[in-house]
């Protein structure tokens, strides 16, 4: 098969950079069942680290094939009992489920639109997406079709032929890129893949959004992992989605998510971002809430049923599903955050409520304001982050099909240690609780030493709450505790062990002046440990190499400012002499400076 490019050309030109077909000048390069050809040069963008990333959109692609077969195969057997009257009114699109508790969704349900859901009842806003299976367009009748993969920023390709060679019963895979270089180059990998990604997969040069925007509703599963963030994409890419199909989102512009420029965050997310111990959980509920943005301005929803922290980046897989009076439920999914800038105490304002009367349902403010002009547990101000995503972002049974799919199928999983410690964290995380409190940041705040996890756990569930860790940091805790419960436990393990005295003006010194309401117990419980500590299964893990992080855009050049990046053995030789060319004059000024001090 061989790279195949131009005859006896030795290189052709395209978007100024010039592409070699001299075999010499490639290498192979491995990952799972594909083979791509990594040009020394870097000319198209490959990020070795992101084999997590592949490895669990793979798990979370083969999980949805199988979770729409289900779904499938419970429709037909649903509409098989349907009598002929109610099915010839499913056909016209105008089906309803036996019973929905919505009378807004029965008033909204007669516009004639074509695609109709089950609801999830008002008192469970959050329900599961079997329950909202698509009756639409017929697809649902005879054979299930397989499901067609968008990849909207290809590169090198590696993703989208992963995706034919090792996920069964995927159908069409189709890789976009903006770039002539990249699209030749997948191409020449498609090719050097053998048949099996030749018939499945396809590559186009074209811009993704116009690509998106005129495919509306054509692709089951859409993958966005541009490099930097995809706020530009998503407003057509949840639009080329179809109803019940899977989005994939990685945004990688961390410190901007994380509070770094928290106006460049608003812009890009319409959201402000707080720099709290939990701000990479919170960079998650932004991406969400932001999806769902760009979703419900075409009468469109988001369900997740993953969301990951993970290296240098977040990534989310959501479902989307179409239903305006569904959509009418975001307010009630969505929150603002008080921070306190002296104790870092946070609390949750959502954006809207339901009020029932007589059998209706009324969508109204959400009552506020939620915390006073001042901390009540150490008196300083609030600052205000959000909107954010504040219902579950995982999908319990997802999660745990996922892991099982991953486990059973370990050999095919490069990255199998990584992505099942963190799928096996997020299995054990309690899904109602937004954000988490870290515990030594607990302990900074009071000058204290600092209780073990299994302590400061068994305090909180003898108290009467849940609590469990989460997969974004090693020390943070997710409980549905509120914030004077968890400082009371804190003043009683201080009264224990008792701390310097500190300034008066400190958050800890106005914290420990007040006594707790509560007393805690500290006696071990017996659910304190999660089942994965129990058998000592890892959860976090080491990265595998020094320099495991974001790489190079293609076609940069690797210069010595990126050492303390990538390295300093990948610095050519020539910007090791530019570096040294450099360092010289600063050492010859430096001499200058000195040498009148030597002579006197």
């Amino acid at each position: 098969m061989g790279d195949g490019e131009g005859g006896g050309e030795k290189h052709q030109k395209s978007n100024d950079r010039i592409i070699s077909t001299d075999p010499n000048d490639y290498t192979i390069i491995k990952e799972g069942e594909a083979e791509i050809l990594m040009h020394a040069k870097n000319q198209v963008f490959y990020n070795k680290t992101q084999v997590n990333n592949r490895d669990l959109s793979i798990a979370v692609l083969r999980t949805f094939i199988s979770k729409r077969k289900e779904e499938h195969e419970a429709m037909s057997s649903k509409r098989a009992k349907v009598p002929p009257e109610v099915s010839e009114e499913a056909s016209a699109g105008h089906v309803e489920e036996e019973a929905t508790d919505d009378p807004v969704s029965n008033s909204e349900k007669s516009n004639g639109e074509c695609e109709v859901l089950v609801e999830p009842p008002e008192d469970e806003p959050h329900a599961s997406p079997e329950e909202a299976v698509k009756l639409t367009e017929g697809k649902g009748r005879g054979q299930l079709k397989p499901p067609r993969v968008l990849e909207a920023l290809a590169a090198s390709g590696l993703r989208s032929i992963r995706y034919a060679r090792e996920v069964e019963g995927i159908g069409q895979v189709v890789a976009v890129d903006n770039d002539k270089v990249s699209v030749e180059a997948c191409k020449r990998n498609i090719r050097f893949n053998g048949s099996v990604a030749c018939s499945k997969v396809e590559s186009h040069l074209a811009d993704a959004r116009v690509f998106m925007l005129t495919h509306q509703k054509e692709f089951d599963v859409v993958d966005l992992d541009p490099y930097g963030s995809p706020s530009v994409f998503l407003d057509s890419a949840v639009q080329t989605v179809v109803d019940g199909g899977m989005l994939m989102c990685t945004a990688t512009d961390m410190a901007v998510l994380c509070g770094g420029n928290g106006e460049v965050c608003y812009s890009k997310y319409g959201s402000y971002p707080l720099r709290g111990k939990y701000c990479h959980e919170m960079a998650l509920r932004i991406l969400l809430a932001c999806i769902e943005s760009h979703a419900n301005r075409y009468k469109r929803y988001i369900v997740p049923v993953l969301s990951v922290q993970m290296d240098f980046y977040v990534r989310v897989f959501v479902r989307i599903f179409t239903s305006a009076s569904a959509m009418k439920n975001t307010p009630l999914k969505l929150s603002y955050v008080y921070q306190c800038i002296g104790c870092d105490s946070f609390h949750l304002q959502c954006l809207g409520r339901t009020v029932t009367k007589n059998n209706s349902v009324r969508y109204l403010p959400g009552f506020g304001p939620a915390v006073p002009q001042e901390c009540s547990d150490c008196g300083k101000k609030f600052n205000m982050g959000g909107p954010i995503w504040s219902a579950p972002i995982h999908d319990q049974e997802w999660v745990t099909s996922i892991l099982a799919n991953v486990k059973s199928m370990k050999d095919r999983y490069p990255a199998y240690d990584r992505i099942s410690a963190v799928l096996t964290t997020i299995s054990e995380e309690l899904p109602d609780v937004p954000l988490f409190v870290s515990l030594h940041s607990l302990c900074g705040t009071l000058k204290c030493t600092s209780p073990s996890a299994v302590v400061f756990r068994s305090a909180v569930i003898n108290a009467g709450y849940r609590i469990s860790g989460t997969h974004v940091n090693p020390l943070g805790l997710k409980s549905d505790a509120p914030m004077d419960v968890i400082w009371d436990i804190m003043r009683c393990w201080v009264k224990n062990h008792p701390v310097k005295a500190q300034p008066p003006d400190q958050s800890g010194t106005v914290i420990l002046s007040k006594e707790p309401t509560l007393q805690a117990n500290f006696a071990r419980a017996v659910s304190s440990l999660s089942k994965a500590q129990v058998k000592k299964v890892a959860r976090f893990l080491p990265n595998p190499e020094r320099h495991w992080g974001p790489k190079l855009r293609a076609g940069r050049q690797i210069t010595s400012k990126h050492a303390s990046l990538l390295g300093p053995h990948v610095v050519n030789g020539s910007n090791s002499h530019e570096e040294r060319d450099e360092q010289e004059p600063k050492r010859q000024k430096t001499e200058d400076h000195t040498s009148p001090c030597q002579e006197s």
